[in-house]
């Protein structure tokens, strides 16, 4: 099992600034990465709750952004420069200059929308390296080990519960584990606001193929049916189920454009829905995905 990110200590994250390091730790430090800076005192009470909060997001960013916290009561010459005329107050400096701020308490959708945003200005990448952990849990899953994989994909989700990759990842996983019961209801939690990505939609896809492999039909009974009668519809369909499920998916997607081709109507257009099934549970760069869209188009369109 892989760490997210490696996380860099908080101590390299987050520091007590004093006015003579403020050049050096906010000005300076902000020409490599962006630089959060805290403006508090132990008599603010809002402040109290504040600063932990704000600390959490600078961790969860791992490194993509630094915090530097400063008393205004041991650093009056910089408050004053900087304005501050009621605490807590937060800016953001990216090469040198604020490029962002707020006074008072956010609750912390707000400051992790907050950091986002600034990670997002100075160019950087604010998914604090999330990306790289689903790339490693895709690796994961392409080499077998489902388990490990679900597990970094939910270590993903359990930062970011709304990162689509990491949700159809997980999916995937616990198909690829045949655990389709448990595929399916992570699949029927998943957040609204990412139900209809395409991540979320390619899982449901391979979910409704995977169940449909359970019932599958033997390949060889199923051929022998078809050359016996070229017009039993159903025994081509159930064929193209069991191709599928066998791995070839460029077979299911051939006998069913012969079934759309001979009767594109049949069975409510299951042929063509079927086909849309497999394209969707795909990449969309892969030749049967690009060669099947083709000539279904040139069928509908002849």
């Amino acid at each position: 099992m892989m760490e997210l990110g490696g996380a860099a200590p908080a101590g390299d994250l987050i520091k007590d600034v004093t006015e003579a390091e403020f050049m050096a730790e906010v000005v300076e430090a902000s020409q490599q990465v962006p630089v959060i800076v805290d403006f508090w005192a132990p008599w603010c009470g809002p402040c109290k709750t504040l600063g932990p909060a704000l600390e959490a997001e600078v961790m969860a960013a791992k490194g993509a952004v630094k915090m530097a916290k400063i008393n205004v009561d041991e650093a009056q010459m910089i408050a004053g420069q900087m304005q501050i005329q009621s605490i807590p107050t937060v800016y953001a400096f990216w090469q040198g200059q604020p490029i962002d701020g707020f006074q008072g308490a956010l609750p912390a959708s707000e400051l992790k929308n907050f950091i986002a945003g600034v990670i997002e200005k100075s160019g950087g990448d604010a998914s604090g390296g999330l990306d790289d952990a689903v790339a490693a849990a895709e690796e994961m899953l392409e080499a077998g080990a489902a388990i490990d994989a679900a597990e970094t994909f939910a270590a993903i989700l359990g930062e970011e519960p709304n990162h689509a990759a990491a949700y159809g990842g997980l999916v995937r996983a616990y198909i690829a584990a045949e655990d389709l019961e448990q595929a399916e209801a992570v699949l029927n939690g998943a957040p609204a606001e990412i139900s209809s990505t395409p991540e979320l939609e390619a899982a449901h896809a391979q979910l409704e193929l995977a169940k449909q492999a359970a019932d599958a039909g033997p390949v060889a009974e199923l051929k022998a049916q078809v050359e016996a009668n070229a017009d039993d519809h159903q025994a081509r369909f159930d064929l193209a189920q069991a191709l599928h499920a066998s791995g070839d998916a460029e077979g299911a997607v051939a006998q069913l454009l012969e079934l759309f081709r001979r009767d594109r109507e049949w069975n409510d257009g299951a042929a063509k829905t079927q086909l849309f099934t497999i394209f969707d549970a795909l990449k969309a760069n892969d030749p049967v995905v690009l060669n099947g869209r083709r000539k279904l188009s040139s069928m509908i369109f002849a």
